[in-house]
């Protein structure tokens, strides 16, 4: 857990981004337009969709999300600061915002977050925000792995988003459960592999050719070899799309 922390932490000091570092973002159609894929470091995204944001796990303060819409949904994925940093919450546009987390995450706002912005879910809750539907998801390390303990189950959420009638899957930090092995009718997957807190690339690319969805973007990586990842994907599928895309840009 001490590593955990100093990762959290020298992410939390390092980050800071400009527009041109930024990679440019993926399009892609779905009914009624186009989903917007937008990259921004480590756990955090940005999917916009008729002109609404979604914010996944944002950190790095105001600078990661400089020319970007604000947000009309924030979903948070669990407690650790690499995926729920109230600092970047409480300083980005969140006026218009609806703010989507577990019960551990909400438990950690301050109480005098506005309670009409918040929405609670559990594994297996649904909701919808700004026409989008959003499933949370089991999100946890198997109990009798030696790293069980950085995520158990039912504290954090993994989220199942419809949009433009495609499904949109965001892992979290998670293993290869029974649960995202069990998934149907994903289009596009955000899939962890971040040793030593979730998978390897291994078990990432066995999870992912058990579920089978058409587009892939590994995520967060930090120190695994994605490329690795993606030859051992499409040797199972060749038909699986996997997107490698700059998720730690370089500081310039």
């Amino acid at each position: 857990m001490k590593l955990k922390l100093t990762l959290i932490f020298l992410l939390s000091a390092c980050v800071s981004f400009t527009q041109a570092q930024r990679i440019a973002p993926d399009q892609e159609k779905v009914e009624g337009g186009e989903l917007t894929i937008q990259p921004v470091t480590h756990a955090t995204l940005v999917l916009t969709f008729k002109n609404k944001n979604i914010y996944v796990d944002p950190t790095g303060g105001t600078d990661a999300f400089k020319g970007l819409g604000a947000p009309d949904i924030i979903l948070v994925t669990d407690i650790h600061g690499d995926h729920f940093d109230l600092k970047t919450i409480e300083a980005i546009n969140t006026n218009k915002a609806t703010l989507v987390v577990p019960q551990a995450v909400a438990d950690k706002l301050p109480a005098s977050y506005d309670k009409e912005k918040l929405v609670i879910l559990k594994n297996g809750d649904k909701t919808t925000q700004a026409g989008i539907s959003i499933t949370a998801f089991p999100m946890y390390n198997l109990p009798d792995a030696e790293n069980a303990s950085y995520h158990t189950k039912g504290r954090g959420n993994g989220y199942v988003l419809t949009i433009g009638g495609k499904n949109v899957y965001i892992s979290g930090d998670t293993a290869d459960t029974p649960e995202m092995r069990a998934l149907k009718n994903i289009d596009i997957a955000f899939v962890c592999m971040n040793l030593p807190y979730t998978m390897d690339v291994n078990g990432a690319a066995q999870g992912v050719l058990a579920f089978k969805p058409k587009v892939v973007y590994p995520y967060p990586y930090k120190g695994q070899d994605v490329k690795i990842f993606k030859v051992l994907v499409n040797t199972g599928d060749k038909n699986i799309d996997v997107r490698l895309r700059e998720w730690y840009p370089a500081a310039k």
